[in-house]
């Protein structure tokens, strides 16, 4: 047992030394990262808004005179078909404008005749009148010549001759003064009979051009799209046979070759309006569409909702690329770049 102890405590030395020199083990240090030099971020203004039409028009049920009540829809044109100007967009039932029209042409006519009857008659009673005049004077010639007789006459005779002369002096003098009332109740009477006839004519014109409204033509060239109104307890589109109401909106007519964007810009945004400003469209339908766009023009008056400290004004964008999925009403973001040289 001594032996092996003794055995240990010689190599015990030699362990020591190995243990010194053998060499530690290369420390390493990881060489610090500088930051990179960072660029200035780009200042960009996203705000909502609607796309619309340059050009655009609203077609609504026509406004006819002297009728009340729905009005039947006969004939629409397909939504979303292209029109020129002058197409036939929409026809309505016209059966209770041509019956009307027909009616005021028959009156019309008759005033008509009634005007002419009364001009013949009104010349008649004028030649009569004077032809009236005319033996009156000549009644109140012979008694005057039977005046001048008077001293180779009778007592009695004179006498006569004396009453008929003052009676034909009378009458001509009531003649002449009953012919100018005559003459003034014959015209007011004609008068009012052409005051009835243009009235009535005026009648007969707005019954055809009723009939001519209730064929609606297209005032724009461009594409159709049909209006949301009510009909059977909800909203939809207007169908063949409907019974619509006058003034409600049909279709609206867009020219799709020039669109634009119409959005709310918050005050504190306002820099990024200056002129130049370009912006990128995005619609919500299609997010993979983007079309490049231009500021056009800005509201000078600001408002707010209720209740909110900040305003904010409509901007316009126009649209620099058109592109078949534009369509009026949809929904779009607006992405802002501030013209160079403007606010950052």
């Amino acid at each position: 047992m001594v032996p092996r102890v003794c055995k240990y405590a010689a190599a015990l030395p030699l362990l020591l030394i190995a243990a010194c020199n053998r060499s530690a083990p290369p420390v390493t240090h990881a060489a610090a990262k500088l930051p990179e030099p960072s660029l200035p971020a780009k200042r960009e203004v996203r705000v909502t808004g609607l796309i619309q039409a340059v050009r655009a028009t609203k077609v609504l049920v026509p406004q006819i005179w002297g009728q009340g009540g729905p009005m039947t829809l006969t004939r629409l044109i397909p939504n979303g078909s292209r029109v020129q100007e002058g197409d036939l967009i929409a026809v309505f039932d016209s059966t209770q404008q041509v019956d009307n029209a027909r009616d005021a042409q028959a009156k019309y006519d008759d005033l008509v005749h009634q005007v002419e009857q009364k001009v013949a008659q009104n010349r008649a009673d004028a030649e009569k009148r004077v032809a009236d005049l005319r033996q009156a004077e000549a009644d109140l010639a012979k008694a005057e010549i039977e005046l001048k007789k008077g001293p180779v006459l009778a007592e009695i005779d004179r006498l006569k001759a004396e009453a008929r002369a003052t009676n034909s002096r009378a009458h001509l003098v009531s003649l002449k003064r009953s012919q100018a009332a005559h003459d003034r109740a014959d015209a007011a009477a004609l008068r009012i009979l052409e005051l009835q006839r243009d009235r009535q004519k005026v009648a007969l014109d707005r019954t055809q051009n009723n009939i001519a409204k209730l064929e609606i033509h297209a005032t724009l060239s461009g594409v159709v799209a049909y209006q949301n109104l009510y009909r059977n307890n909800s909203m939809g589109h207007a169908q063949e046979g409907d019974q619509l109401y006058q003034g409600q909106p049909l279709v609206s007519i867009f020219d799709p070759s020039a669109m634009e964007v119409r959005c709310a810009v918050g005050e504190p945004d306002d820099a990024a309006l200056a002129p130049g400003s370009r912006a990128t469209v995005f619609l919500d339908a299609y997010p993979d569409l983007k079309i490049p766009a231009r500021f056009e023009s800005a509201s000078p008056v600001a408002s707010s909702a209720l209740g909110s400290p900040i305003k904010t004004f409509t901007a316009i964008f126009k649209l620099d690329a058109t592109d078949p999925h534009l369509m009026p009403d949809l929904s779009a973001a607006v992405v802002i770049e501030p013209a160079k040289g403007g606010a950052q």
